[in-house]
């Protein structure tokens, strides 16, 4: 694989400590939100908190992850992810601290999808080249997932998704096609390509569980060009995304056109998430993610959709997370700034 240099924020507290702006949760997105009043030695603390306690919270048989959210007082607490509600050892607080559970059923990768057919603005189906953003796509061996977006790197063009919908799981060769729609969708090959498989970080699978290796990013890029692929979603989606990025803060209205279930709207629910989430072919724990609340944000077939912000001013639509995985109540995504970083690549947007 090629692999370009890149410099990487190490830890969150240190983005924490640089730019530190959180939202209060609205009761629905578009409704508002002002700003939290806790201070930045909160947020620190319960990440640490919850960093120290995560070997033996994670440990847990039915413990799905972690991570740093809002309590119901308004302040940072640790939450911890449950499979179901019978899991036994969870303690009633951490070093004193609260801790939040919350049941959300196993965490999984966005994949797996059954075929279906739609309208003249259906992400499902085959589009004219060069086709939009947020659309089926996938390798030729993967059933479907999202294109994320077009990214550049000088006069290098990329189609930008998730390792396993454009590599496969790793099982995948670089210089695979890439098909738009994806194969369960009806595309075929090499008729349907729109690409070339570019590169791609390797997930690292639990062997065995609970020895896994930490992941940060689910990503991989075809080479394509803006003849065979656009930089904004059909017409029914949120449009074109801009170039420059936005941190995810708690609290945060943001939105993603994915190739399931189109353009939705939630909250950034969790940040800093540990999680551990399950492929067809093993368990990969990943770290340093955005967590999403609601259950319908986001469905089997939409791995790989950008997650951009919300609103209509200049602050909306900035790129804000890849999507990879999610639960019945949840979705789970990498931050895109690491995505970008690890291609050398930006985001061709408005």
């Amino acid at each position: 694989m090629k692999r370009k240099s890149f410099l990487r924020v190490t830890t969150l507290a240190a983005a924490v400590a640089l730019d530190l702006v959180f939202f209060r949760p609205a009761m629905e997105p578009g409704t508002g939100s002002g700003l939290l009043s806790f201070a930045a030695g909160d947020f620190v603390a319960a990440m640490a908190l919850q960093e120290r306690h995560n070997p033996d919270l994670l440990g847990l048989p039915g413990v799905a992850g972690t991570a740093v959210a809002i309590g119901a007082d308004g302040r940072p607490v640790v939450k911890v992810y449950l499979v179901d509600a019978g899991v036994i050892g969870i303690p009633a607080t951490l070093d004193g601290h609260a801790l939040v559970t919350e049941v959300t059923g196993a965490f999984r990768a966005l994949g797996e999808i059954p075929a279906s057919a739609g309208s003249d603005t259906d992400p499902r189906q085959s589009f004219p080249r060069p086709v939009p953003i947020g659309v089926s796509t996938g390798q030729v061996d993967v059933t479907a997932g999202t294109i994320a977006a077009r990214v550049v790197s000088g006069a290098d063009v990329f189609a930008l998704s998730n390792n396993h919908v454009y590599a496969n799981r790793n099982a995948a060769k670089l210089g695979d096609h890439v098909l738009q729609p994806g194969t369960v969708d009806g595309g075929v090959n090499p008729a349907d390509a729109i690409g070339t498989l570019y590169d791609y970080e390797p997930i690292k699978f639990c062997s065995p569980f609970p020895s896994c290796p930490a992941n940060r990013i689910d990503a991989a890029i075809a080479a394509t060009t803006t003849e065979n692929l656009g930089n904004g979603t059909p017409s029914n989606g949120y449009g074109t995304p801009r170039s420059e990025t936005a941190a995810a803060r708690l609290g945060m209205e943001v939105q993603k056109y994915g190739r399931t279930t189109g353009h939705t709207r939630s909250l950034v629910s969790g940040v800093n998430a540990t999680m551990n989430v399950g492929f067809r072919d093993g368990t990969a724990r990943f770290t340093g993610q955005i967590l999403i609340a609601g259950g319908d944000f986001s469905g089997p077939g939409d791995s790989g959709s950008l997650i951009v912000s919300g609103g209509t001013d200049e602050t909306g639509r900035r790129p804000v997370g890849l999507l990879f995985a999610g639960s019945q109540t949840n979705t789970l995504a990498n931050p895109i700034d690491e995505v970008l970083e690890r291609f050398n690549v930006t985001v061709d947007g408005s």
